[in-house]
């Protein structure tokens, strides 16, 4: 529940928190622009379901 939190506040730090350095540096610069932010939300989401199943 609080990685989801995580990842609908601050994608790249989900990423970041789950070992991935490079996506989680792409997911900053996606979060940066008010567009990418979606992306990145949904991205991390993806991300962070994948290892906890």
């Amino acid at each position: 529940m609080v990685m989801i939190i995580i990842c609908f506040l601050a994608p790249w730090l989900a990423m970041f928190l789950r070992g991935k350095i490079f996506q989680g540096i792409v997911c900053i610069v996606l979060h940066l622009t008010l567009i990418g932010w979606i992306p990145a939300t949904i991205w991390a989401l993806v991300v962070t379901r994948k290892e906890t199943a």
